[in-house]
C-alpha cells in the first residue's frame, strides 16, 4: 500500500475496532469465550444501533479535524470541548462511556479558561487509556519529524487530558509503531525499531527512565510468547497497549485483529480502536466485510473528513509543525 492508503486504512479500520466494540463493552474474556463476537452488531451495552461508535472515535475525528488546519494545541483542546460538551462528531448524537480523567481536564479548559497546555492529570492514578485511544491521527500528521520533535508532540497531544509520564510512554510506543509500519511492511521488524527509538529517547529523562519498566512486556519483546489468557484489557493504560500489540502481532488481517481484540473483552471498543489503527495501517481494508464498513454511523462524512486528513499529510497543504 501506498503511505495514502496505509493513513486512510488505519484511521478507518479503528473506527471499525471501536464499532464492534461498544456493543460488547465490559463483557469479560470468560463470557466471550462461550459466545463470541463474530461480526458486527448492535443494541448491546449501550442500547446503539449497529455501526456506532464511541468517545474514541469521536475524538479521533475531532483531532483529524483540527489538524487539517494545522497543529493548534489550544485549538485541539477547544474542539475536544465541542465534543464532550455540544456532541461535535458523536455517532448520534449523543456523547457516552466518556472517561473521568478526560471530563475533568476538558471541563477545566471549558469552564476555567485552563491552557490545554495544562489541563491534563499527571496523577499516577490517571494512567486510563483516554489519550491512548485518540493518539492515531498524531502519530499519522507527524510521522515525517525527526524522533525528539515527533515524540514531544505526541506528548503535547496526549497531555490535554493525560499528563502522567506513563501514558506519554504509553501514547510515545503506540505512535512509534504506527510511524515504523508506514515506511516497513515486516511488522516485526517495525516494533523492534520502534522500541530501539523509544529506549533511545526515553532512557534520556529521569522522568521517564523510571517508567520502562511498566511497559516491560513489551520493550523485553515478552509480548510475542504470551498466550491469550495472559492478556489483560481493562481501561488501563498498559493493559491496552499489550492488548493492542498482542492482537496485532499474533494476527494476519485486519478482520482478525479486530476480533480477537474485541473477545479480549472488559475496554473492548478501546482496544479494537487501538488495535485497528495498528492493523488498518499494515493489512488494509480489503478483508473487511462490506456490512461492516457500510454500517458505520456517519460513513460519508467521516470518508470526507479522512480523504481531507490525508491529502493534508501526503500534499504538505498544512505544514505538521505550525
Amino acid at each position: 500500500m501506498d503511505t495514502g492508503k496505509k493513513i486512510y486504512s488505519s484511521i478507518i479500520a479503528a473506527i471499525i475496532g471501536d464499532s464492534l466494540g461498544v456493543p460488547a463493552e465490559f463483557n469479560s474474556q470468560q463470557e466471550l469465550s462461550l459466545c463470541a463476537v463474530k461480526n458486527m452488531f448492535g443494541y448491546g451495552r449501550y442500547d446503539h444501533p449497529q455501526g456506532t461508535w464511541s468517545d474514541d472515535s469521536a475524538m479521533i475525528l475531532c483531532t483529524i479535524e483540527s489538524l487539517c488546519s494545522g497543529y493548534d494545541i489550544e485549538k485541539l483542546g477547544h474542539t475536544f470541548c465541542k465534543w464532550l460538551f455540544d456532541a461535535h462528531w458523536t455517532a448520534t448524537g449523543v456523547v457516552f462511556d466518556a472517561g473521568i480523567a478526560t471530563v475533568v481536564a476538558l471541563d477545566q479548559i471549558r469552564t476555567e479558561g485552563k491552557s490545554a497546555r495544562e489541563s491534563g492529570s499527571k496523577l499516577e492514578q490517571d494512567n486510563g487509556n483516554g489519550s491512548l485511544m485518540r493518539i492515531l491521527p498524531a502519530a499519522l500528521f507527524f510521522h515525517q519529524l525527526q524522533l525528539d520533535d515527533f515524540l514531544e508532540r505526541i506528548h503535547e497531544v496526549s497531555s490535554i487530558t493525560h499528563a502522567h509520564p506513563r501514558a506519554l510512554i504509553g501514547c510515545g510506543l503506540y505512535s512509534l509503531l504506527i510511524r515504523e509500519l508506514l515506511k516497513n511492511n515486516d511488522k516485526i521488524a517495525a516494533l523492534h525499531r520502534a522500541v530501539a527509538l523509544a529506549l533511545e529517547y526515553y532512557n534520556k529523562y529521569p522522568e521517564f527512565k523510571k517508567e520502562l519498566c511498566q511497559y516491560i512486556r513489551i520493550l523485553s519483546f515478552e509480548l510475542l510468547t504470551l498466550e491469550e489468557q495472559e492478556i489483560r484489557s481493562s481501561g488501563y493504560i498498559v493493559d491496552t497497549l499489550e492488548a493492542a500489540f498482542w492482537c496485532f502481532l499474533k494476527n494476519e488481517s485486519t478482520s482478525t485483529t479486530l476480533l480477537s481484540a474485541v473477545n479480549l473483552g472488559l475496554d473492548t471498543d478501546t482496544t479494537g480502536t487501538v488495535a485497528g489503527g495498528l492493523a488498518g495501517v499494515q493489512y488494509g481494508l480489503d478483508d473487511i466485510p462490506e456490512n461492516w464498513l457500510n454500517s458505520l454511523a456517519r460513513k460519508e462524512e467521516i470518508d470526507q473528513l479522512v480523504n481531507q486528513f490525508t491529502s493534508t499529510i501526503i500534499n504538505g497543504t498544512t505544514s505538521p509543525e505550525t
